[in-house]
């Protein structure tokens, strides 16, 4: 009886605590949302407060509570009726579930808390660059400069048993992305952008040697496979863009979860 309490008791603050981290996710979300709103912009993301983009009425404290305002509104400010985003609502809710999801696999610790930020980060790189084909030298040279300090102060976890970390593992990362990209830009004479390499760059500094061979391989195979769709369904015309930075984003975020597994399973087929 004693066991069966514990269990139950443990299960309640279990499921307590991935509430709390999915809305401290949600809470995240809202945040990128005016990230992504005000960044490309040039504007600052704490002045002018929130306000619709269409009226720019001041938005009331009902109109600004993650996910229940866009859907209580169904899409719609409440002032002029003009369309709200739908990324608006995707970005807080799949930056909830990510947070959940990371407190699940990874419970109070200092991983929970890396993979967190960087989780936060490529969602903000992906939906900008999605949205604006931008990748923002303000946010990827603070998040350089935030990766080398701190890989120099908590050693990469997704690295695994792999014996060298540090400082000069993410360095030695950085450096591997930024020349395979610059490569890259080289060969394929504009087809690539130099937003890709300094992305490269970042995910390196992040990930670290060799993982950052993961993911900039999982970004290539990712970019092919939806750039094939793209074009079959017709989405897209041969020779026009497509933006390379969320493939990357998302590969970079795989890799940092799973890439030591993937990196281990192709060693084991060697």
């Amino acid at each position: 009886m004693t066991t069966a309490l514990s269990t139950a008791t443990i299960n309640t603050v279990e499921a307590v605590y991935t509430l709390v981290f999915a809305l401290l996710g949600v809470a995240v979300g809202s945040f990128l949302n005016v990230c992504i709103d005000r960044l490309p912009r040039g504007r600052s993301i704490l002045n002018p407060p929130s306000q619709c983009e269409s009226c720019h009425h001041r938005l009331a404290v009902a109109d600004l509570i993650p996910l229940f305002s866009y859907l209580s509104l169904q899409g719609h400010c409440r002032y002029c009726q003009a369309v709200i985003p739908g990324r608006i609502f995707w970005v807080e809710l799949a930056t909830g579930v990510i947070f959940a999801f990371l407190y699940q696999c990874y419970g109070l610790t200092s991983e929970l808390g890396l993979l967190a930020f960087y989780a936060s980060l490529f969602i903000l790189i992906f939906v900008v660059d999605w949205e604006q084909e931008l990748i923002l030298n303000k946010v990827v040279y603070p998040s350089m400069v935030a990766a080398l300090l701190i890989a120099a102060f908590q050693p990469q976890p997704w690295l695994g048993d792999w014996p060298f970390s540090g400082a000069a593992n993410a360095a030695l990362g950085g450096g591997i992305g930024l020349v395979l990209f610059l490569l890259l830009v080289v060969i394929s004479r504009g087809g690539m952008g130099w937003g890709d390499v300094k992305l490269a760059a970042l995910i390196g500094l992040a990930a670290g040697y060799p993982l950052v061979l993961v993911a900039l391989l999982i970004g290539a195979i990712l970019g092919g496979v939806v750039g094939v769709i793209l074009l079959a369904t017709k989405k897209r015309r041969p020779g026009e863009a497509i933006p390379y930075g969320p493939f990357l984003s998302l590969a970079a975020m795989v890799t940092l979860l799973w890439g030591s597994d993937i990196l281990n399973w192709y060693k084991g087929l060697l």
